[in-house]
């Protein structure tokens, strides 16, 4: 299929146009129906079209869309209190995406360096980790060490440095008294799936109390219930500072918002950040529909009892192929294939596609399957039934 002749090339063409979805089916205008595991690149959390989510957002829709943060929106105070609830003290702002909710962090660490260090403001420094993905404006490029984000649009903002995931001497190295916060992914997501072990956390959030810096959490792929806990870093034990999330919040209605713990939610005061559409009513009242399914069926119960199964019939493949695959990695429902041929990943996606599967490609030649926390035993074993195929396939 060839771009629209109307829209920009910034993606490649479409492999086809999707125009309708149910659960964790995504159809095209064919009407050929796909088993989706790549959620909209793990945004559809509940599945496409839950009956709940269509309602709560028709009856918002049709009572109020918009008034803007000059005026209190019920919606988004009950939102609030639940993200509270599941995070711990403090208080959250909401904008309208991932890279938003990212810029917001780095913003708060901004105001916490000049804080520490006074009016001079030279405690500004954020380290973030090597094969990082924190968006595409300019502060997310800005930590993401990745030529493919950042080509064509140096100079980078200044204040960064990087460590390397799960290897705590690098970052006792770097956090000097120029260091406001560190900022990593639970879970590196487009990176290649790549988790943060629970130990390395643990080191982590010592070091960062220890040398008065926030420690920052990029839950935005990895939060919501992917992992198998509401947010990912629970695996650990630990307590950020931050943390950003989007995506899987709104299951398709654009929603991100950030937990900033007491006292560092005061660094935020009238007129230092703004926002026109986040936490809309609309965008509220979808991200509400989302927690009360989440809670009322389980979901993230069901992902921790179904995915241990799913990931050995994953390691199963790789042994069945071991030319082909070097192994998985990742937790819950976020899993990479870790593939050995260069370019392979691309190809996977491609040809699970054709037998009727979405995967997405990532970083370090790894193929993401991204379920919706909805996805039944039965469909995870298609996915691994179609999976095996497709190897199949490549071995001819």
């Amino acid at each position: 299929m060839n771009h629209h002749t109307s829209l920009m090339k910034n993606y490649g063409p479409p492999a086809f146009n999707a125009v309708r979805g149910e659960g964790v089916y995504l159809y095209d205008d064919s009407g050929r129906g796909y088993l989706d595991f790549s959620s909209g690149i793990a945004v559809t959390s509940v599945g496409h079209s839950h009956p709940k989510w269509v309602q709560a957002v028709q009856a918002q829709a049709a009572t109020l869309t918009h008034c803007s943060n000059l005026f209190g929106i019920p919606g988004q105070q009950k939102l609030a209190d639940r993200l509270v609830a599941r995070a711990g003290a403090g208080r959250v702002l909401f904008c309208n995406s991932g890279a938003e909710a990212n810029e917001a962090m780095i913003k708060l660490a901004r105001l916490h360096g000049k804080n520490l260090a006074g009016e001079e403001g030279k405690r500004y420094t954020v380290v973030a980790a090597k094969n990082a993905f924190h968006g595409r404006t300019f502060g997310g490029m800005g930590a993401t060490p990745q030529e493919k984000i950042q080509g064509g649009f140096h100079p980078m903002l200044d204040g960064f440095k990087f460590g390397e995931l799960n290897k705590i001497e690098t970052f006792d190295q770097l956090i000097d008294d120029s260091v406001a916060a560190v900022f990593i992914e639970s879970i590196q997501g487009e990176g290649g799936v790549f988790p943060a072990d629970s130990g390395f956390l643990q080191e982590l959030r010592a070091l960062c109390s220890e040398r008065s810096v926030l420690l920052m959490l990029d839950e935005v792929q990895c939060g919501i219930g992917r992992s198998g806990h509401f947010f990912a870093f629970e695996a650990a034990g630990i307590q950020p500072d931050a943390i950003g999330m989007a995506k899987g919040l709104g299951a398709g209605f654009p929603i991100g918002a950030i937990w900033v713990a007491e006292p560092y939610a005061e660094l935020y005061q009238p007129g230092s950040h703004g926002t026109t559409f986040g936490g809309s009513p609309l965008a509220s009242a979808a991200a509400n529909a989302v927690l009360d399914i989440i809670e009322e069926e389980q979901l993230i119960e069901q992902v921790a009892a179904l995915s241990p199964a799913w990931h050995q019939s994953l390691e199963a493949l790789a042994q069945k192929y071991p030319r082909l695959i070097a192994g998985m990695r990742g937790a819950g429902y976020m899993v990479g294939l870790v593939l050995k041929p260069e370019g392979l990943n691309l190809r996977v996606t491609t040809a699970a596609r054709e037998h009727g599967l979405l995967v997405v490609p990532a970083g370090h030649n790894v193929v993401r399957l991204l379920p919706a926390l909805i996805a039944t035993e039965a469909q995870l074993n298609e996915s691994v039934a179609i999976l095996d195929q497709v190897f199949a396939e490549l071995t001819t």
